[in-house]
């Protein structure tokens, strides 16, 4: 099949299956899986941080960090249309005790002046103010401004609030600013990646930050069930996508250049270019939705979801050029048919 539904439906390369069977492994819950350790060594390192914790989901990571970021009774600061609001089953107020202060957001990238007025004052009414959550690349499909995540810190810095990024595609991020992924994460206390989203692992993110941070974030992956043990056959997909996969994401966003281009060929299909940044690509079809979907799923093509009006569609390493072709001609036969 070709899959269309989003980069997290990659399988794990050749090179991971075999490192999965060679893998040297421990317990990691008493810190002695040496292919765990190494995995978090070198993402702190790529990522300019002090230390890393391998957990077995990017809403885990994220969950994690707003624990120890904060305390019962605070509130935390995010986006709209962000994922830790509305994809991770309203977990911070039920595993934090927080409240969400939910600021408007331009697809994805936090307003700075809703967000300066969100922090609460020095009140007895009030709850306190303890964390900004921001997120990229955004699950739009856009990536903000580096400097917008820097003035964002610089503001939580001053005001003694920590920052944490969501960045499940940070080096998709990275390779559309044309920067160092360390040089977005400097932007923030504490920082989520996926290994599992376009990087081709079968499981697991990785959330780096300080070491006395990644200290506290250990002891509550052991409170939510994430401490796993022999997780080195795991970690070692993780150090596949840190060390080779991650170089070749570039080659997703130039098919998802090819794939925007070619569906806006097709006269009646309308693709917002205004979230081209990454590798994903939403358009608007003149079809009946249920139809579209059958048809193609008939003819060994899986299509996204919808998001409004438009379609999101993403490419990833196990979708090539010959699949956009095989698609766009399947596409203009229905397109003809009808």
């Amino acid at each position: 099949m070709i899959d269309f539904r989003s980069d997290t439906v990659t399988k794990p390369t050749k090179s991971m299956r075999e490192a999965m069977q060679l893998a040297n492994v421990g317990d990691d819950v008493y810190g002695d899986d040496p292919t765990v350790n190494t995995l978090e060594k070198e993402a702190a390192e790529i990522l300019g941080k002090e230390a890393a914790l391998f957990v077995p989901s990017g809403t885990m990571g994220n969950q994690i960090a707003i624990m120890a970021h904060t305390s019962p009774g605070d509130e935390i600061i995010l986006g709209a249309q962000s994922h830790i609001k509305n994809y991770e089953v309203g977990a911070a107020s039920v595993l934090s005790g927080v409240g969400y202060h939910v600021v408007n957001d331009q697809n994805g990238v936090l307003s700075f002046d809703e967000l300066k007025a969100g922090v609460r004052g020095e009140n007895i009414h009030f709850p306190k103010t303890s964390l900004i959550c921001s997120e990229t690349a955004h699950s739009t499909g856009v990536v903000g401004a580096l400097s917008t995540l820097q003035t964002i810190q610089k503001f939580a810095k001053a005001q003694h609030i920590h920052h944490h990024l969501d960045g499940a595609r940070i080096f998709n991020a990275a390779i559309h600013l044309d920067t160092p992924v360390s040089e977005i994460a400097k932007t923030a206390d504490s920082v989520m990646f996926c290994l599992s989203k376009g990087l081709c692992s079968p499981v697991g993110s990785m959330l780096v930050g300080r070491k006395e941070f990644i200290n506290r974030a250990r002891k509550y992956r052991k409170m939510l069930g994430g401490g796993m043990r022999q997780a080195g056959v795991l970690a070692a997909c993780g150090l596949e996508s840190l060390r080779v996969m991650r170089h070749r994401l570039n080659e997703d966003h130039q098919n998802a250049d090819y794939l925007a281009a070619q569906l806006t060929a097709i006269d009646g299909l309308v693709v917002d270019m205004q979230k081209r940044d990454i590798n994903m690509v939403y358009v608007k079809f003149p079809y009946d939705r249920d139809a579209l979907t059958h048809y193609m799923k008939k003819h060994g093509i899986i299509l996204g979801g919808y998001k409004g009006d438009y379609m999101r569609l993403m490419t990833h390493h196990d979708i090539t050029r010959n699949d956009i072709d095989e698609f766009i001609t399947k596409l203009r036969h229905f397109d003809a048919i009808k």
